[in-house]
């Protein structure tokens, strides 16, 4: 009797003490965009709110998709969104890249979040608060605060119009600035700081201090060994690597076009110069490397 060769087992696990940047926006949403983790959602929402974690029974994440859209659409829907019981609708982004308009950008989606709401034939009644969070790695206001929050007030006497908007920008990139203050034992500095974590030792630190990043700490290392999870998370940090250069390059094309600008500029300033003291066309045309038409052309203008 032959015995039956046996298969190797699928390997599904990786574990090579890699840790996946929580900040990546795809394991953002791994983390606090899936309901079997609505609990690191609400403590997240409490310390960023400043409101009890209790406000938030039965709040509901209302795009939870991630894996299969990421799969199939590399950009996916990598916001995480949530409606709380009473009807009020809560955004969180997450932002690597610098974005310009950021202020601008995110009115805009707020108003499509706000405008939704309603369809034809409703009232304005229908509509209820929408809360917008942008958790961005670059500075986005000029205040010396690494989080800030924003309301529609009255200028003089600082009444609120309304509490229907609500929003709040948490600047990472601001936390390697020790010029600016903060509370180390505030909890929204520390999600921040379990987000732009560099190293399991500054997580780890963090876990002992409060138990919901111990939590997200536990799940980010389940997380990182999942064979799938890895080559998606490859695959979001490629593009973004891509999207990055592509704005570096932009920048250093714009730097060398302006720079050859300014010494052109600078080459007609002194021709200018020149023919106002009278040296000849041919000698300033010369001096300035310019041909001698661009030097006959801008004694022309002056003369007019």
């Amino acid at each position: 009797m032959t015995g039956s060769k046996k298969s190797k087992p699928k390997q599904t696990a990786t574990d090579d003490g890699f840790l996946m940047s929580p900040k990546v926006d795809f394991v953002f949403k791994l983390i606090f965009g899936d309901e079997k983790n609505k609990d690191l959602l609400i403590a997240f929402l409490s310390a960023v709110l400043g409101v009890p974690a209790e406000d938030f029974e039965g709040i509901e994440i209302i795009n939870n998709e991630l894996l299969r859209e990421f799969a199939e659409d590399k950009k996916g829907i990598l916001d995480v969104r949530a409606k709380t019981k009473q009807g009020k609708q809560i955004d969180i982004e997450i932002q690597i890249l610098p974005t310009e308009f950021m202020p601008e950008r995110t009115l805009f989606y707020w108003s499509k979040m706000y405008s939704s709401q309603v369809k034809p034939g409703d009232t304005y009644s229908k509509l209820k608060k929408c809360i917008t969070i942008n958790i961005v790695d670059f500075k986005c206001t000029p205040l010396q605060k690494v989080y800030s929050s924003y309301h529609l007030i009255e200028d003089e006497s600082g009444y609120r119009l309304t509490d229907i908007l609500e929003v709040h920008f948490l600047e990472i990139v601001k936390l390697a600035d020790l010029a600016i203050p903060r509370d180390e034992n505030d909890r929204i500095v520390e999600w921040m700081e379990f987000l732009d974590a560099k190293s399991k030792g500054v997580i780890e630190m963090l876990a002992e201090k409060n138990k919901d990043i111990k939590k997200a700490y536990d799940l980010l290392q389940i997380i990182s060994k999942d064979e799938k999870a890895r080559m998606l998370y490859d695959a979001r940090e490629a593009e973004l690597r891509d999207q990055l250069t592509r704005i570096e390059t932009a920048e250093n094309k714009g730097k060398a076009e302006g720079k050859a600008e300014g010494k052109a500029e600078g080459k007609l300033e002194a021709a200018r110069n020149a023919i106002k003291k009278g040296l000849s066309l041919e000698d300033i045309a010369e001096i300035t490397d310019l041909p001698l038409e661009t030097v006959q052309k801008l004694k022309a203008e002056l003369s007019n």
